[in-house]
């Protein structure tokens, strides 16, 4: 079962990542339920793709309409989180998105990837997606993006959360991204031909995909602000050099006079909570010849 292997070191810490990562608005959470065209909808399926350690899944199950949840992830520390939570109406099981077996087609009325499309943003992922979405129902995405772990092109707070975004940009690797925006490209992908592959054009999904933002902020004591950064992948495989190097810039950016705090001395932690979707197009009926 393949698990790009900087994820596999990166979230070896599942605790930390259950501990240190916010949870979802609950305006945001609200918005994408009833984009997804399951609120009030009783007792049916929803499957959450790389539920990690169910920081959304327990969302989800708290609702009132008692989703039968299926949450499907890869990675054996973050499932194990997910797991022990015992949440109710859920069945975890392992899994990609690129390989749902024994998942019969047609099987949820809703497909939900929190934190986490980024790392399936591929044909193979698109078409069991596809596969088992009920025709015509709705692929939900969602992701905090703290202002430090932004896209370039996004307005954001000045002082420390802008220097760290400097600092994450430099630690790029060639693993996928929110912040790149690439995952976006699967959705014009499925309707193009390649001859090179010989992968015809297989259209999946509706386009424009649908997004949506909201703003957040989280106030935290600053050693926690840096234990939330160290629950990125690309900075928990760090070396000790470079993890030494971005955690000195970060002091020194974090305890300027600048920086926004309550008379609690906590920081305020600015960001996005950013929503997209797009509805599963049905399988055309092959014509019989004559």
């Amino acid at each position: 079962m393949s698990i790009a292997s900087v994820a596999q070191t990166g979230f070896a810490s599942s605790t930390a990542y259950d501990t240190h990562r916010p949870s979802y608005p609950p305006e945001a959470v609200n918005r994408l339920i009833q984009l997804l065209e399951i609120e009030g909808q009783n007792g049916v399926k929803v499957l959450d793709l790389a539920a990690g350690t169910g920081k959304f899944t327990q969302l989800l199950s708290a609702r009132p309409e008692s989703y039968e949840i299926i949450a499907v992830e890869p990675h054996d520390g973050m499932r194990k989180e997910l797991e022990d939570k015992q949440l109710k109406n859920v069945t975890v099981r392992k899994g990609t998105a690129e390989n749902l077996e024994g998942i019969p087609d047609q099987e949820f009325s809703a497909v939900v990837a929190a934190q986490a499309f980024h790392w399936m943003a591929n044909m193979d992922a698109l078409r069991e997606i596809h596969r088992v979405l009920k025709p015509t129902a709705v692929l939900g995405l969602i992701w905090n993006i703290e202002d430090y772990n932004a896209p370039k092109d996004w307005q954001i707070h000045e002082g420390w959360q802008s220097t760290m975004r400097d600092v994450m940009h430099e630690l790029e690797d060639d693993h996928p991204r929110f912040r790149d925006q690439q995952w976006k490209k699967v959705f014009d992908e499925q309707g193009s031909s390649n001859p090179i592959s010989l992968h015809s054009a297989d259209t999946l999904f509706g386009l424009p995909i649908g997004e949506e933002s909201f703003e957040f902020v989280r106030w935290l004591p600053k050693e926690d602000v840096w234990k939330t950064f160290n629950t990125y992948s690309q900075v928990a495989n760090l070396d000790s050099d470079r993890l030494s190097k971005a955690e000195k810039t970060f002091w020194e950016a974090i305890d300027s006079s600048e920086t926004e705090v309550d008379e609690q001395g906590r920081v305020a932690v600015h960001g996005k909570t950013v929503i997209a979707w797009t509805s599963s197009i049905p399988d055309m009926p092959l014509k019989s010849g004559g």
